[in-house]
């Protein structure tokens, strides 16, 4: 079971020193409620040209394209992108799997922390935060908020939550795709052990409504290695299964199954046109979340 956590537990310093020197990039045309600093698909007199369009009564004077006046003798008004603001959507497992940790951190814990940091970092920038935390329905939800004051409300949410429950991530990322108005960004961090048709089909969409996903996948490091030892009495966490058995001897086939099971939600993902992150909790959140940002900017520069 999962400790009690404080604000102190949540707000990983390292990770939010190296996320604000990097920011949150929206890789795909967004759509906002507000002038800001991504790409809208939406046309209005700001930042960059993009077209022009034959002037109509009531136009502003001040955008006529004079150059083409003259060359034309028609009156003609330049267009711009219009940069706006994007809301992020920030999904949680908060399922009973989520509560296995080989060490002092479970996977809930890990996956708090970075929706924290994460929902932090977004607001700092100007950009809105909803938070939804789920099992087999949505527990938590906070509605979009792009007041960095509001942190410690979400953080209050993500504290006192219990992982209780079986899981359905299908479902949750239909609801997601239903509550989602406006193209953003959808934030899904999960250990995704759930149905992967379901899986496919709640990011597909997801996808078509225009919105943009990002998939962690919150690892423990014995999951991914299975390093134990003796004999061991296995007892699943979502059902009421148990197996005594020697773990060297089944080391081997559980390693295949393990990375097998890896690569199809990988592959899920980038046939969405979705980034996948292995999160290990092993490994620390600042590491994986400064890469991962670096990667995003990358992309965003090509």
């Amino acid at each position: 079971m999962e400790p009690t956590l404080t604000h102190r537990d949540l707000l990983d310093p390292v990770a939010i020193a190296r996320g604000e020197a990097l920011g949150i990039l929206a890789r795909t045309v967004v759509e906002g409620y507000r002038v800001g600093e991504h790409r809208s698909p939406f046309r209005g007199f700001a930042i960059e040209f993009a077209q022009h369009r034959e002037y109509a009564l009531g136009d502003d004077l001040r955008h006529l394209d004079w150059k083409v006046l003259g060359r034309t003798d028609r009156y003609y008004i330049k267009q711009y992108e219009q940069d706006t603001n994007f809301v992020a959507q920030i999904l949680v497992d908060g399922s009973e799997s989520m509560n296995y940790g080989s060490g002092k951190i479970t996977k809930l814990h890990y996956a708090k922390v970075l929706a924290a940091c994460l929902a932090y970092l977004i607001l700092l920038q100007r950009d809105a935060v909803a938070l939804h935390v789920f099992d087999t329905e949505m527990r938590e939800t906070m509605t979009r908020t792009d007041s960095i004051a509001k942190i410690h409300a979400i953080m209050d949410r993500l504290a006192a939550f219990k992982a209780t429950q079986q899981t359905r991530l299908g479902a949750a990322l239909s609801d997601i795709s239903g509550m989602t108005k406006a193209r953003g960004i959808v934030v899904v961090i999960s250990d995704l052990f759930d149905d992967e048709d379901a899986f496919e089909k709640g990011i597909q969409q997801i996808r078509f409504g225009g919105s943009e996903v990002v998939v962690f996948q919150v690892m423990d490091p014995y999951e991914l290695e299975f390093p134990f030892e003796g004999i061991v009495d296995f007892i699943g966490l979502e059902n009421t299964e148990r197996l005594k058995t020697n773990p060297a001897a089944i080391r081997k086939s559980y390693l295949e199954a393990m990375n097998t099971f890896r690569r199809r939600v990988q592959g899920i993902c980038d046939r969405s046109g979705c980034h996948y992150i292995l999160a290990n909790t092993g490994l620390p959140l600042g590491e994986m979340l400064s890469s991962y940002l670096s990667f995003r900017h990358k992309v965003a520069a090509r």
